[in-house]
């Protein structure tokens, strides 16, 4: 495992790649890919595999032929420790020690002062008004150029909007408008709060620099525990409607204040805390409206956490809502580079830290939109024929949730699944059949995935000694069905010096359509974007 999470040198000019197969001719852009590729600065190295800092990547396909690039993103993070060698900013898992050279008494008292929020953008592509930029989980993302991965101007949301952090994890509607969450805390309390930035305007892209102007909170949501809000990752939005859900990850405030003085990284911050409701917050995005569904413990076997949605739409008063599920949210804290790079010799260890993750299973949940003074109590209010989930009112203004499984027992041969994609364009927030995933049978994913949600079957591509990213559907410029298209995944091979290969597969068949094959070794990453005629 040791050379998925391995430091490499960065390929800023495009190379040529080699041709396996055949890459369809229709496909003309730019698969853009990011995730950690260095970790360490001179005899220091990070504790946690999202510490890394951030690279980027660039398959570049047009007419069958795929050149590849990649670069380090210059943030003030990287430049920083690159300047004097060694870590000096303090990241998810790592604390930034205090620099040596000063006596005493300035490395004691630096640890009372607050340290300064990383930009290093490791965790996605996102994109605003018509410009990409790299974003993780703080209050700073850095735009970026697509055709060369230059790294542009730091854009602080803090500075347009009330909000101290937003996800790496937006999403988009047919109009052209960007919608994230973002938190924010103050003496009124903690809040989560819904972001909506517009369209491009006309004359935006006579103009290069960073435009986030016009984003506005659209909704604020207290947390339900203001001292230990939940974290999130992401959050499901429909065609009228925005769902956040406040699970039992919980990030101690106080513990935050002090991490510094205790000497303690961000992570240790965060607690999983099963005692506590996974609570639905629905939010009509066109008028900022909430409505509260609980899911207590007792209705389900487990506690649920949840990392990635996968789609949600409505359907004749309800809303379904899919999403990647896991029974220990415990598992975040888990991924540090001592557990990943454990040795051959190992072997045992590597088998019982595998163990211990939960399993990430796909499940659906149901809503009932139509819920007033006048519901039954303690009758399932799902009545379509179509779904086995179910919700109940237990008492006036509490609806309690039981989920369908969205999966059969094949699944569990490939060890549950992760990084959910659909035909995002066509069928965000409407009704959808397929997506796409990672399956999980290793610490890293080990095989790729196409579920029908509708008869639960499952297609796989898997190979031994081979790590797929997280897969990309590519819509076919004559589709006229939702699997028409490709899927693309980088394919890591830890075996193999400089194997990696950009693998191409037929998504309605899922079998291989080809692969281009890169003389230089990738990282294993985190999550990346398709863009179009790039």
């Amino acid at each position: 495992m040791a050379n998925l999470v391995r430091s490499v040198e960065e390929t800023p000019d495009p190379i040529p790649t080699t041709i396996k197969g055949t890459v369809p001719a229709w496909i003309n852009g730019s698969f853009l890919r990011n995730g950690p590729g260095k970790f360490e600065f001179g005899k220091e190295r990070y504790t946690h595999w999202f510490d890394g800092m951030a690279m980027m990547h660039r398959f570049h396909i047009c007419d069958g032929d795929v050149t590849y690039s990649s670069r380090f993103l210059r943030s003030d993070s990287y430049v920083r420790n690159s300047e004097k060698d060694r870590i000096v900013v303090s990241e998810f898992g790592t604390l930034a020690m205090p620099d040596p050279c000063k006596n005493i008494f300035a490395r004691f008292f630096s640890r009372f002062q607050v340290p300064k929020t990383t930009d290093n953008a490791s965790v996605n592509f996102v994109k605003y008004k018509g410009d990409y930029y790299v974003s993780t989980e703080t209050n700073y993302m850095r735009r970026i150029d697509p055709q060369n991965l230059e790294t542009k101007e730091k854009v602080d949301w803090s500075q347009y909007i009330a909000v101290n952090s937003a996800t790496a994890h937006p999403h988009y509607d047919r109009e052209g408008a960007s919608y994230n969450m973002g938190n924010s805390y103050g003496k009124s309390g903690f809040f989560y709060n819904i972001i909506r930035v517009p369209p491009p305007e006309e004359k935006a892209a006579e103009v290069d620099s960073a435009d986030l102007s016009g984003a506005k909170v659209i909704c604020s949501i207290a947390a339900t525990e203001s001292r230990k809000p939940s974290y999130y990752h992401s959050f499901v939005m429909s065609e009228n409607y925005i769902v956040f859900v406040e699970q039992p990850i919980k990030l101690d405030l106080l513990k935050f204040m002090l991490y510094r003085i205790q000497g303690k990284s961000f992570h240790k911050v965060m607690t999983w805390e099963p005692q506590h409701d996974t609570v639905f917050h629905l939010v009509n995005r066109h008028t900022g409206k909430v409505r509260e569904f609980s899911l207590p413990r007792c209705k389900i076997s487990t506690p649920m956490f949840a990392l990635h949605q996968i789609n949600a739409f409505e359907d004749n008063g309800f809303l379904v809502m899919d999403m990647c599920c896991g029974d220990d949210g415990a598992v975040i804290g888990d991924f540090t580079l001592e557990n990943l790079r454990r040795e051959a010799g190992e072997e045992m260890d590597k088998v019982s830290f595998y163990n211990s993750l939960c399993r990430n299973l796909p499940r659906r949940y149901v809503l009932p939109l139509n819920v007033d003074e006048q519901t039954p109590l303690d009758q399932n209010l799902v009545t379509s024929p179509n779904y086995t989930a179910t919700a109940k009112m237990t008492k006036p203004g509490e609806v309690y949730m039981n989920h369908e499984e969205l999966h059969n027992d094949e699944l569990l041969q490939y060890g549950g699944l992760e990084f959910p994609q659909i035909n995002y364009e066509s069928f965000n927030g409407r009704p959808y059949r397929y997506f796409y995933a990672c399956g999980f049978g290793h610490v890293f994913s080990d095989s790729l995935l196409k579920m029908d949600v509708h008869t639960k079957e499952l297609k796989v591509w898997r190979y031994p000694g081979l790590y797929p990213s997280e897969p990309v559907f590519v819509a076919s410029p004559k589709a006229t069905e939702e699997d028409d298209g490709v899927v693309l995944s980088v394919i890591i091979t830890p075996r193999e010096e400089k194997g990696t290969f950009l693998l191409v597969l037929d998504a309605k068949t899922f079998t291989e359509l080809g692969r281009a094959e890169v003389p230089v070794n990738i990282p294993y990453g985190t999550h990346g974007v398709f863009n179009m005629m790039g």
